[in-house]
């Protein structure tokens, strides 16, 4: 079984991004992201993707986009996020971690059964968003402070999305 999880720097109004650049550095959390999915697969929209202008040692990446011709050497394209999350979970059957941007997490959020999330204890100026966290429907599993971010763990309430959290290769839900 392959769990999908969300992966995320938010600000405190939700902002995640401006335009395709990220509103802070944070070099602490550059090393969480990497620690968190290394040896997995990594599935993201293009425009996240052109922001890091190429593949991340150590990961397999799958880029969403519309645009039939678009390819990047090194990287998987999937034309949907079904697919991209299908073709996942062939290759992996560990974790996948659905790394942005808005679009992705929102048509991904009723897959994910997990969330990492980097609060950033600022309000930032920004256009992209993070999906809000509904605390009936996610249950905070782990919390540690840092000067200026908190890292947090989130598990899916059981019960509280319709759709599946975990894929079997081929894509299919259970």
């Amino acid at each position: 079984m392959t769990e999908v999880v969300g992966i995320a720097a938010v600000a405190r109004n939700g902002v995640i991004g401006a335009g395709q650049d990220i509103p802070w550095r944070i070099p602490e959390d550059w090393r969480r992201f990497r620690s968190l999915t290394m040896g997995h697969v990594l599935v993201m929209g293009r425009k996240t993707y052109d922001s890091i202008g190429r593949p991340l040692p150590g990961r397999t990446t799958i880029v969403v986009t519309r645009d039939p011709c678009w390819r990047a050497a090194g990287v998987g394209v999937a034309a949907t996020v079904e697919q991209a999350l299908a073709s996942a979970a062939d290759l992996q059957s560990g974790s996948i971690y659905v790394a942005g941007g808005g679009e992705i997490y929102r048509a991904c959020w009723h897959r994910l059964g997990r969330l990492e999330i980097t609060e950033v204890h600022t309000e930032a100026d920004g256009d992209v968003t993070f999906p809000k966290i509904d605390p009936h429907a996610w249950q905070q599993t782990f919390r540690e402070a840092h000067d200026g971010v908190s890292w947090v763990s989130y598990a899916r309430r059981s019960g509280t999305e319709e759709g599946t959290r975990t894929l079997t290769p081929g894509g299919t839900g259970t």
